[in-house]
């Protein structure tokens, strides 16, 4: 039996979700191991002209780097729950069957997302220009931060990549928000068409419908084809 249109794409968007936050997580921690465990989100750099390396004049707590990676992990965890639970009910039970309560529950899962990647993204986004203007301003003959990974940084700092990193991380945070926006899009439609059959099936359950035990059978369909006189 075929998953229905609507429940296969949405699989397939829990899977996405589940592969950019991992993505995210990945990527920040990677700049954070390069920069001895620094989170370089809205990092300041220096310069040292005699040496002619780039150093670290401040860096941002490790909890806002933490805070990102945490959100994009719990997403994921989530996302990966929801797609085996949704494969697992389809090789059991051969279809995939919500309740109105479940789905309500997603629809309300999916506006906590959205609002915390959100800020995830706007930390990601801003914390990177910040360091990318700080790179600029004090780093000479730099125009961009793609330039300055190809400079020389303090020993043990490994800046070969931070910039590509955190733009990956960026991406991928902005690529799940808008994932998680059509996901609840949805489940809202699936909700709506599963209201409305409700409706159809059970809103015209006479006293006909009620004698032969189906809700959905009017009194016309009932009648005798001959009245008796």
């Amino acid at each position: 039996m075929a998953l229905p249109g609507l429940l296969l794409l949405e699989l397939a968007l829990y899977i996405s979700c589940f592969v950019c936050g991992i993505v995210t997580a990945a990527a920040i921690t990677i700049v954070q191991g390069n920069f001895g465990g620094r989170c370089m989100l809205y990092g300041v750099v220096n310069y040292n002209s005699t040496a002619g390396l780039i150093g670290i004049q401040s860096s941002s707590s490790s909890s806002l780097c933490y805070f990102v990676s945490a959100i994009s992990v719990t997403v994921a965890v989530v996302c990966f729950s929801l797609s085996l639970y949704g494969v697992y009910m389809f090789c059991v039970d051969g279809e995939i069957a919500r309740e109105r309560t479940w789905m309500s529950l997603i629809i309300a899962l999916s506006a906590v997302f959205l609002f915390f990647l959100l800020i995830t993204g706007c930390v990601a986004k801003i914390g990177r220009d910040s360091l990318c203007n700080s790179v600029i301003q004090n780093v000479p003959n730099v125009t961009s931060c793609e330039e300055a990974q190809t400079r020389n940084w303090v020993s043990p700092l490994k800046g070969g990549r931070f910039y590509n990193s955190l733009y990956k991380a960026e991406t991928a945070v902005w690529v799940n928000f808008f994932l998680w926006l059509i996901i609840g899009v949805l489940v809202v439609l699936q909700r709506c068409q599963a209201s409305g059959s409700t409706i159809i099936a059970g809103g015209l359950g006479g006293p006909a419908g009620a004698l032969f035990g189906d809700a959905g059978v009017t009194a016309a369909e009932t009648e005798p084809f001959f009245n008796h006189s």
